[in-house]
Protein backbone atom coordinates (compact mmCIF):
# COMPACT_ATOMS: atom_id res chain seq x y z
CA UNK A 1 0.00 0.00 0.00
CA UNK A 2 1.55 3.25 -0.82
CA UNK A 3 0.71 4.68 2.83
CA UNK A 4 3.06 1.98 4.19
CA UNK A 5 6.06 3.94 2.63
CA UNK A 6 5.53 6.45 5.68
CA UNK A 7 6.33 3.67 8.45
CA UNK A 8 8.92 2.45 6.15
CA UNK A 9 11.01 5.56 6.05
CA UNK A 10 10.76 6.33 9.13
CA UNK A 11 12.32 3.14 9.95
CA UNK A 12 15.08 4.13 7.88
CA UNK A 13 15.32 7.62 9.38
CA UNK A 14 15.88 5.97 12.49
CA UNK A 15 19.68 4.69 11.22
CA UNK A 16 22.18 5.36 8.96
CA UNK A 17 19.59 7.84 6.79
CA UNK A 18 18.62 10.31 9.50
CA UNK A 19 21.93 12.32 9.08
CA UNK A 20 21.40 12.54 5.02
CA UNK A 21 21.08 16.59 5.27
CA UNK A 22 23.28 17.27 8.02
CA UNK A 23 24.89 20.53 7.47
CA UNK A 24 22.21 21.58 4.97
CA UNK A 25 19.96 24.51 5.36
CA UNK A 26 16.36 24.10 4.18
CA UNK A 27 13.30 26.62 3.96
CA UNK A 28 9.71 25.85 3.72
CA UNK A 29 6.83 28.05 3.59
CA UNK A 30 3.64 26.64 4.42
CA UNK A 31 -0.36 27.59 5.43
CA UNK A 32 -2.26 30.66 3.15
CA UNK A 33 -1.54 34.04 3.62
CA UNK A 34 -4.39 36.59 4.89
CA UNK A 35 -4.80 39.77 3.37
CA UNK A 36 -6.65 42.44 5.21
CA UNK A 37 -10.08 43.86 3.60
CA UNK A 38 -10.82 45.51 7.24
CA UNK A 39 -10.30 44.81 10.77
CA UNK A 40 -12.32 42.09 10.82
CA UNK A 41 -12.15 40.54 7.40
CA UNK A 42 -9.45 39.22 5.16
CA UNK A 43 -8.79 37.42 1.78
CA UNK A 44 -7.79 33.95 2.37
CA UNK A 45 -7.40 30.08 0.97
CA UNK A 46 -8.40 27.38 2.14
CA UNK A 47 -4.86 26.00 2.42
CA UNK A 48 -4.60 24.01 6.10
CA UNK A 49 -0.66 23.91 5.88
CA UNK A 50 -0.82 20.04 6.70
CA UNK A 51 1.27 19.79 3.58
CA UNK A 52 4.43 22.53 4.11
CA UNK A 53 4.10 21.59 7.92
CA UNK A 54 4.89 17.91 7.36
CA UNK A 55 7.84 18.54 4.38
CA UNK A 56 9.14 21.02 7.06
CA UNK A 57 9.45 17.68 9.38
CA UNK A 58 10.70 15.30 7.07
CA UNK A 59 13.66 17.60 6.35
CA UNK A 60 14.19 17.74 9.89
CA UNK A 61 14.13 14.38 10.40
CA UNK A 62 16.99 14.13 7.81
CA UNK A 63 19.11 16.39 9.78
CA UNK A 64 19.10 19.76 7.96
CA UNK A 65 18.67 22.85 9.72
CA UNK A 66 15.32 24.05 9.00
CA UNK A 67 13.07 27.37 8.81
CA UNK A 68 9.28 26.88 8.62
CA UNK A 69 7.88 30.35 7.31
CA UNK A 70 3.84 29.79 7.88
CA UNK A 71 0.91 31.92 7.50
CA UNK A 72 -2.11 31.90 9.92
CA UNK A 73 -2.74 27.90 10.28
CA UNK A 74 -3.95 25.26 13.33
CA UNK A 75 -1.02 23.23 12.59
CA UNK A 76 1.68 22.09 15.58
CA UNK A 77 4.87 23.41 15.22
CA UNK A 78 7.00 20.44 13.84
CA UNK A 79 9.85 19.47 16.56
CA UNK A 80 13.35 20.52 15.53
CA UNK A 81 12.14 23.35 13.38
CA UNK A 82 12.79 26.92 13.53
CA UNK A 83 8.95 28.49 13.15
CA UNK A 84 8.79 32.18 11.92
CA UNK A 85 4.55 33.24 12.15
CA UNK A 86 3.54 35.16 9.18
CA UNK A 87 0.50 36.65 8.10
CA UNK A 88 0.50 38.67 4.94
CA UNK A 89 2.54 37.82 1.49
CA UNK A 90 4.28 40.43 1.46
CA UNK A 91 5.47 39.95 5.27
CA UNK A 92 6.18 36.18 4.06
CA UNK A 93 8.47 37.20 1.35
CA UNK A 94 10.44 39.47 3.68
CA UNK A 95 10.91 36.45 6.16
CA UNK A 96 12.23 33.85 3.09
CA UNK A 97 14.79 36.66 2.12
CA UNK A 98 16.02 36.65 6.03
CA UNK A 99 15.77 33.36 6.11
CA UNK A 100 18.83 32.86 2.97
CA UNK A 101 21.29 31.50 2.06
CA UNK A 102 19.93 28.33 2.06
CA UNK A 103 20.55 24.85 -0.16
CA UNK A 104 16.69 24.00 -0.69
CA UNK A 105 13.36 26.05 -0.48
CA UNK A 106 10.32 23.95 -0.65
CA UNK A 107 7.84 26.94 -1.56
CA UNK A 108 4.70 24.82 -0.33
CA UNK A 109 2.57 27.77 0.97
CA UNK A 110 -0.21 28.85 -0.57
CA UNK A 111 0.14 32.55 -1.34
CA UNK A 112 -2.46 34.90 -2.20
CA UNK A 113 -2.21 36.16 -5.58
CA UNK A 114 -3.70 39.45 -4.60
CA UNK A 115 -4.29 41.73 -1.93
CA UNK A 116 -6.74 44.96 -1.30
CA UNK A 117 -4.67 48.11 -2.44
CA UNK A 118 -6.04 49.87 0.65
CA UNK A 119 -7.42 47.96 3.49
CA UNK A 120 -9.86 49.92 5.41
CA UNK A 121 -9.01 50.99 8.90
CA UNK A 122 -12.40 50.63 10.47
CA UNK A 123 -15.33 48.07 10.56
CA UNK A 124 -17.19 48.35 6.60
CA UNK A 125 -20.83 48.70 7.84
CA UNK A 126 -24.01 47.66 5.81
CA UNK A 127 -26.17 50.66 6.05
CA UNK A 128 -28.96 50.70 8.98
CA UNK A 129 -31.83 48.59 8.96
CA UNK A 130 -34.16 49.43 5.97
CA UNK A 131 -31.59 51.34 3.60
CA UNK A 132 -30.22 50.03 0.42
CA UNK A 133 -26.86 50.67 -1.05
CA UNK A 134 -24.73 48.92 -3.24
CA UNK A 135 -21.68 46.56 -1.94
CA UNK A 136 -18.34 48.46 -1.04
CA UNK A 137 -16.06 47.79 -4.24
CA UNK A 138 -12.86 46.13 -3.32
CA UNK A 139 -9.22 47.35 -5.50
CA UNK A 140 -7.42 44.57 -5.89
CA UNK A 141 -3.50 44.40 -6.16
CA UNK A 142 -1.04 41.85 -7.19
CA UNK A 143 1.03 40.38 -4.50
CA UNK A 144 4.81 39.47 -4.58
CA UNK A 145 5.35 36.62 -6.26
CA UNK A 146 7.69 34.85 -3.64
CA UNK A 147 8.61 31.51 -5.98
CA UNK A 148 9.37 33.83 -8.99
CA UNK A 149 11.65 35.99 -6.56
CA UNK A 150 13.33 33.14 -4.54
CA UNK A 151 13.63 31.67 -8.04
CA UNK A 152 15.41 34.51 -9.99
CA UNK A 153 17.84 35.74 -7.29
CA UNK A 154 21.17 36.11 -9.03
CA UNK A 155 23.25 35.84 -5.75
CA UNK A 156 22.22 33.72 -2.80
CA UNK A 157 20.03 31.32 -4.92
CA UNK A 158 19.02 27.92 -3.08
CA UNK A 159 20.85 25.00 -5.12
CA UNK A 160 17.60 23.35 -5.62
CA UNK A 161 13.78 25.66 -5.50
CA UNK A 162 10.75 23.15 -5.41
CA UNK A 163 7.44 25.21 -6.15
CA UNK A 164 3.82 23.75 -5.77
CA UNK A 165 1.49 24.45 -7.62
CA UNK A 166 -2.66 23.85 -6.83
CA UNK A 167 -4.47 22.88 -9.94
CA UNK A 168 -8.44 21.74 -10.53
CA UNK A 169 -8.10 21.18 -14.66
CA UNK A 170 -5.42 20.54 -16.74
CA UNK A 171 -2.97 19.83 -14.21
CA UNK A 172 0.52 18.57 -15.60
CA UNK A 173 -0.03 21.55 -18.50
CA UNK A 174 -0.59 24.47 -15.95
CA UNK A 175 2.07 23.24 -13.93
CA UNK A 176 4.85 22.36 -16.57
CA UNK A 177 4.11 26.11 -17.57
CA UNK A 178 4.38 27.11 -14.45
CA UNK A 179 7.42 25.81 -13.56
CA UNK A 180 9.14 27.11 -16.41
CA UNK A 181 7.53 30.57 -15.71
CA UNK A 182 8.48 30.73 -12.35
CA UNK A 183 12.10 29.21 -12.60
CA UNK A 184 12.54 26.79 -10.36
CA UNK A 185 13.71 23.89 -10.56
CA UNK A 186 11.30 20.88 -9.80
CA UNK A 187 7.20 22.00 -9.06
CA UNK A 188 4.92 19.77 -7.48
CA UNK A 189 1.67 19.48 -8.86
CA UNK A 190 -1.16 18.81 -6.36
CA UNK A 191 -5.14 17.96 -7.92
CA UNK A 192 -7.48 20.28 -5.94
CA UNK A 193 -10.21 19.41 -7.97
CA UNK A 194 -14.04 18.16 -6.15
CA UNK A 195 -12.76 14.81 -7.34
CA UNK A 196 -10.14 14.30 -5.82
CA UNK A 197 -10.65 16.98 -2.68
CA UNK A 198 -7.02 17.53 -1.58
CA UNK A 199 -7.59 21.10 0.13
CA UNK A 200 -7.35 20.81 3.49
CA UNK A 201 -7.48 17.15 3.85
CA UNK A 202 -4.95 14.57 4.73
CA UNK A 203 -4.08 13.22 1.26
CA UNK A 204 -2.72 14.43 -1.76
CA UNK A 205 -2.23 13.03 -5.19
CA UNK A 206 0.92 15.13 -6.89
CA UNK A 207 2.79 15.47 -9.90
CA UNK A 208 6.43 16.25 -9.86
CA UNK A 209 7.63 18.33 -12.38
CA UNK A 210 11.25 18.34 -13.59
CA UNK A 211 13.49 19.47 -16.38
CA UNK A 212 13.53 15.81 -17.24
CA UNK A 213 9.54 14.94 -17.43
CA UNK A 214 6.46 14.08 -15.08
CA UNK A 215 5.81 11.59 -12.52
CA UNK A 216 2.60 10.85 -11.17
CA UNK A 217 2.50 9.70 -7.33
CA UNK A 218 -0.03 7.83 -6.38
CA UNK A 219 -2.73 9.39 -3.99
CA UNK A 220 -1.34 9.06 -0.70
CA UNK A 221 -1.02 10.65 3.30
CA UNK A 222 0.29 14.60 2.80
CA UNK A 223 3.07 12.79 5.47
CA UNK A 224 4.06 10.04 2.93
CA UNK A 225 3.95 13.09 0.40
CA UNK A 226 6.38 14.93 2.69
CA UNK A 227 9.03 11.71 3.15
CA UNK A 228 9.29 10.67 -0.47
CA UNK A 229 9.74 14.48 -1.21
CA UNK A 230 12.29 14.94 1.45
CA UNK A 231 13.94 11.61 0.05
CA UNK A 232 14.47 12.89 -3.44
CA UNK A 233 15.72 16.24 -1.99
Amino acid sequence: EPDAIVAALEGLLGGAQAGLLKDRRALVTSGPTHEAIDPVRFLANRSSGKQGHAVAAALARLGATTTLVSGPTHQPEPAGVNVVHVETAREMLDACLGALPVDVAVMAAAVADWRPADAARAKLKKPAKGGKSAPPSLKLVENPDILATVSGRNEGRPHLVIGFAAETDAVVENAVAKRRAKGCDWLVANDVSAAVGTVGGDDNQVHLITADGVEEWPKVSKLAVAERLAQRI
